[in-house]
């Protein structure tokens, strides 16, 4: 028996999975690259940078692109990837995971890579919420120095 398998299965929309844990497809067969760049917000350019990097691939009809559903599916991930701080390479294996065509060994490294994330993206927030105190702490001053300042001046 191929455990392997099953858990690639188990896996599957992981990472293409909206905040609820659902996929927003529209069911549509096939997309414009004008259509994708509104959608998701990026420009035509980044859409033709991840079609040069091999990360998806429209079909061409003359000189048009036409994304199908997985193309689409493949630029959420590869959003959400970038939002997470991914690299292009492990937004790569996301998408073999996503696409269950992940190893063990793909596996394992794409739930290092959400750890090393996670701890990056705490220690970002520990300083950011440190700043935010400490530009708190000098904006209350400031007032104080202004408030009395008006009243010696009055």
């Amino acid at each position: 028996m191929d455990d392997s398998r099953d858990m690639e299965s188990s896996v599957a929309h992981v990472w293409a999975a909206g905040p609820s844990g659902h996929d927003h497809s529209t069911g549509k067969a096939a997309f414009t690259i004008g259509e994708l760049s509104r959608e998701f917000g990026v420009t035509l350019r980044a859409l033709r940078f991840y079609e040069n990097k091999g990360l998806i691939s429209p079909q061409r009809e003359g000189l048009s692109r036409l994304y199908s559903q997985s193309d689409r599916t493949r630029l959420a991930l590869i959003l959400k990837g970038k939002k997470l701080g991914f690299t292009l390479g492990e937004i790569r294996q996301m998408i073999a995971v996503e696409e269950g065509e992940a190893d063990n060994k793909t596996l394992a490294l794409s739930r290092e890579k959400c750890l090393e994330q996670i701890e990056l993206l705490q220690k970002q927030k520990a300083e950011i919420e440190e700043g935010l105190s400490e530009l708190l702490r000098i904006h209350s001053q400031l007032s104080g120095k202004i408030a009395e300042k008006d009243r010696r001046a009055s």
